[in-house]
């Protein structure tokens, strides 16, 4: 990290001759690898305002949108093209009953988000209303499925309902809910941070739960599963080393969280008022993700030397306190041009290892967290990062 911050202020320093007269030089035909788009995913989850006044503001709003999706943030998203999108966590994930957020608005049950401030859920965005956003979009959905507190035949059916074209049973209760055609999905991950809020499990008791799961993901009718497990958080080596032993092929893809996230002083800090300290230590941090990634890729080429399973960086990003009179465990945070480093910097360390990373998911896409987009009401403005 010293080289890194040593290497950052002699750049400060340059004069300013020196300056204009740097040059960069291309080399295209060198390239051997190619960038996956989906290297720049995105990530919604039940957190604060994210869905609800992000995303979704429901049909009869005054807000202007688009059968409830409102139509500012529904634009700039298309403009940005974004590959995939993954929903609906995150720790509300592992608690997640699918079936709750089907059929008429009035008759789905009501839940309290234990992770995010104890919010009370009204399930009013569920799987239709995700499954049709991405078609708006033009992106690809990527289902955080439930293991923590689901069961196997909760997921077996949920697949079933989203991706069977059949006249199974699944099928049918999709059709009484208004949608004839089946979705197309594509990703599907098998339980998220099953270390942690997933369920606090050891990787080898959830490397036999996924061996289990992921069996009654099935493919119907031509759409194929792209099974991921929940990977390791950032430093946890033994977490890949154990699944990469015991899953194996079985598995598509593994994932891996990292955040750049508490201060050089040990707390997350403010997203606005830093100094040049904070500001330098971000960018290690931010950097050091490199040797993390690169780490848990040598862990995966010892079992999988042909690189077919793909290493998943589907939650990324700064991560810092809560704005001042924002509600607790909202995590609303704003964002500046030292978030926006952040992403171009990380960015680029993911470009360097294409060969492995084939997704990858800032967190998160709408008032969470580093995000594209925050709304206040009926306004709305684009962030930094969205320009990155």
């Amino acid at each position: 990290m010293k080289t890194v911050l040593v290497s950052l202020m002699a750049a400060a320093t340059l004069p300013l001759f020196a300056q204009k007269d740097a040059s960069i030089r291309i080399y295209p035909e060198q390239g051997t690898q190619e960038i996956s788009k989906h290297i720049y995913g995105q990530f919604a989850e039940h957190l604060g305002t994210c869905i609800y006044g992000g995303l979704w503001v429901g049909p009869e709003s005054e807000i202007p949108n688009t059968g409830g999706y409102r139509n500012d943030v529904l634009n700039a998203l298309k403009d940005l093209h974004i590959p995939n999108l993954r929903w609906p966590g995150g720790c509300f994930a592992d608690e997640y009953h699918w079936m709750d957020g089907i059929g008429p608005k009035e008759n789905r049950p009501k839940m309290v988000n234990n992770n995010w401030g104890g919010t009370i859920e009204d399930n009013s965005f569920g799987t239709h209303e995700f499954l049709n956003l991405c078609e708006l979009l033009g992106c690809e959905p990527y289902i955080s499925a439930n293991v923590g507190s689901g069961t196997v035949e909760e997921m077996a059916k949920w697949v079933e309902y989203m991706t069977s074209e059949g006249d199974s049973p699944m099928a049918r209760l999709r059709r009484k809910n208004g949608r004839d055609k089946a979705w197309k999905v594509k990703f599907i991950g098998v339980g998220n941070e099953s270390w942690g809020c997933g369920g606090s499990m050891r990787p080898e008791y959830y490397a036999d739960l996924y061996r289990r799961y992921s069996t009654y993901c099935r493919n119907y009718d031509g759409n194929r599963l792209f099974k991921i497990a929940s990977g390791a958080s950032d430093y946890d080596y033994n977490w890949t080393e154990t699944l990469m032993k015991n899953v194996g092929g079985r598995m598509d893809g593994i994932s891996l969280h990292y955040y750049t996230v508490t201060g050089w002083n040990g707390s997350k800090g403010s997203a606005t008022d830093f100094n040049k300290d904070d500001y330098y230590w971000t960018m290690g941090k931010c950097l050091e993700i490199e040797d993390v990634v690169r780490k848990h890729i040598q862990i995966m080429d010892k079992y999988d030397p042909q690189k077919k399973i793909a290493l998943m960086v589907d939650e990324w990003g700064t991560w810092w306190d809560e704005e001042p009179g924002t509600i607790n465990g909202h995590l609303f945070q704003q964002n500046t041009m030292r978030d926006a480093f952040v992403a171009a910097l990380t960015l680029n360390v993911f470009h360097k290892y294409t060969d492995r990373v084939k997704m990858t998911n800032i967190a998160q896409i709408v008032n969470v967290l580093q995000s594209m987009i925050l709304t206040n009401g009926p306004k709305m403005l684009l962030t930094p990062t969205y320009y990155v």
